[in-house]
């Protein structure tokens, strides 16, 4: 990643008129748009309300919102973001890497090695506490913890759906419930 920054990624885009119902992400300089699928929608449907329900005014969860990266080469907007209580609005009207308490991305075909590589590698550098990739295709869940500035998680644990996942925001704990959570379908002809 390169060297903290005031630019954000997200400057590119400034009064651009972006079409709705897609999501749109910068991974190294380049902008992505992809239309959100079916069970990112049902996993979000299902984890939010839970998420705001034990927030309860401590904090905020956002869905595909952009935050401010410290990069001109990134800039996400997680499927689920945790923001930490008393995090401010930037200039921009955003929120920074240092306000995410959480991080929760909904694996797609299409956003497999950015979901389990790249985002794994910004999230860490950036020191996002816990980062839990969701993924339909294996029915589980795995939560990353321990972030390391040289973008790596020095623990991850796997959680397959049906069992409860424990996300530890500081002085408190959020408890998913996971077995509402979609599988993937499997595609005709593959086995």
């Amino acid at each position: 990643m390169t060297a903290m920054t005031t630019e954000s990624a997200w400057d590119a885009l400034d009064g651009v008129n972006l079409p709705k119902g897609y999501r749109v992400e910068i991974t190294d300089g380049r902008i992505i748009m992809t239309p959100q699928g079916e069970n990112q929608w049902e996993v979000i449907l299902s984890a939010s309300p839970q998420i705001k329900k034990q927030l309860a005014g401590h904090g905020r969860i956002l869905s595909d919102v952009m935050i401010d990266f410290p990069s001109t080469l990134f800039g996400y907007a997680p499927d689920l973001a945790v923001i930490a209580p008393g995090a401010e609005h930037n200039s921009r009207g955003r929120y920074e890497w240092h306000d995410v308490e959480a991080v929760l991305e909904v694996v797609s075909p299409s956003s497999q090695d950015k979901d389990y590589v790249t985002k794994v590698r910004v999230y860490a550098e950036c020191g996002i506490p816990i980062y839990v990739v969701i993924d339909p295709a294996e029915a589980a869940c795995t939560v990353h913890t321990a972030p390391s500035r040289r973008g790596a998680y020095r623990e991850a644990e796997r959680v397959p759906f049906g069992n409860d996942l424990f996300l530890p925001l500081g002085d408190r704990t959020l408890v998913l419930e996971t077995d509402e959570f979609p599988t993937e379908k499997p595609t005709p002809g593959t086995a």
